[in-house]
């Protein structure tokens, strides 16, 4: 099953709404790549319901390459976030994701993110006036629990489901373990045998390669494989899922240069969009020959044109470096889990 609401995918892989890389710039790249699904980072409803414009500039999207759009919405109040996804319809989305698993403690404190574990009426009634004000098929991420002892994801989903949501997505760690130690495939795989094909069941946590989106897909039965941290400096990894070549050198470059670029025109600030970026550039040169001294390189740059003249330098004859390229701990990925 890879349909949720009226929309069929035409594959099954899915970038993770990431904050603060899961904006429209990296979003379109992905599709590009061959990704049939990219939602958005989560994007707060009190901020939408306020008109708060900030929050706003996070609705942009390319119309023409983003279908369908996926908006993702956080917050703990079911008539603040039918609202919330009603101005989000305004600007064009066509699904709304409502964001049930972020462990940070800023969004769980009011009442948000993964704290909704802990209340399913309420997370189900989110749900329900959602779908009734918009018209649109929601979806939920979720976590397996709050923590060890209270691993409700079943309950959710029976809760989510009948309230009508169209997809779930599950992260097989709880709110208490955040991002540590190994993902519980086994949670993804009781999930789909729970709900069968009463919705569509997104697997999510450690895919970090083709083999790996491949393995959860097979031995879990999920419908659709969301990628969040395989895909930080390779969003070739969507087309390489598909049967495409990773890339070349020279395209490797080229990437991250149009991607910079689209970042610059996004961030509407050049010396601001340098900053953000560098987080993108430290993922672009994981697992190369000589990564660790350009990054040290471009943490010192400050104008558009030393970033462009460094990315042609770096990335026109960076190799692969074998011995770092499964080194996870040369590489920050904390600023895109949240």
């Amino acid at each position: 099953m890879r349909r949720i609401g009226p929309y069929e995918l035409k594959n099954p892989w899915v970038l993770a709404p990431m904050a603060g890389v899961s904006e429209q710039p990296f979003r379109t790249l992905a599709f590009k790549m061959g990704a049939a699904l990219c939602p958005t980072e989560l994007v707060s409803a009190q901020g939408l319901f306020r008109a708060n414009s900030r929050t706003l500039r996070y609705l942009r999207h390319d119309v023409a390459i983003e279908r369908p759009y996926s908006l993702q919405v956080f917050g703990g109040e079911p008539e603040v976030m039918a609202k919330a996804a009603l101005i989000g319809k305004e600007w064009g989305a066509q699904i709304i994701d409502i964001n049930m698993g972020c462990p940070v403690k800023k969004v769980t404190k009011s009442g948000s993110g993964s704290s909704l574990l802990c209340d399913p009426p309420r997370a189900a009634e989110i749900v329900r006036q959602i779908a009734a004000a918009t018209g649109l098929p929601v979806t939920a991420k979720i976590r397996s629990g709050w923590d060890h002892h209270s691993k409700n994801f079943l309950e959710m989903a029976d809760v989510l489901g009948a309230a009508g949501v169209a997809a779930l997505a599950v992260h097989p760690r709880t709110r208490a373990q955040g991002y540590s130690g190994k993902a519980d495939w086994s949670v993804i795989a009781d999930l789909k045998r729970h709900v069968g094909e009463k919705f569509c069941v997104i697997g999510n946590g450690d895919v970090k390669t083709v083999e790996d989106a491949k393995r959860m897909l097979e031995t879990t039965g999920c419908d659709l494989v969301m990628i969040g941290r395989g895909a930080l400096g390779n969003p070739w990894l969507f087309r390489q899922l598909e049967g495409g070549l990773p890339p070349t050198p020279e395209e490797r470059r080229d990437t991250v240069l149009a991607h910079f670029r689209d970042h610059v025109v996004f961030a509407q600030d050049p010396l601001s969009a340098v900053r953000q970026f560098r987080k993108h550039l430290a993922w672009y040169a994981h697992g190369l020959h000589g990564a660790s001294a350009f990054r040290a390189e471009v943490n010192r740059l400050d104008s558009v044109d030393a970033v462009e003249s460094a990315v042609n330098r770096f990335f026109a004859q960076a190799e692969g470096d074998a011995s770092a390229a499964n080194d996870d701990y040369d590489v920050d990925y904390r600023q895109a889990l949240g």
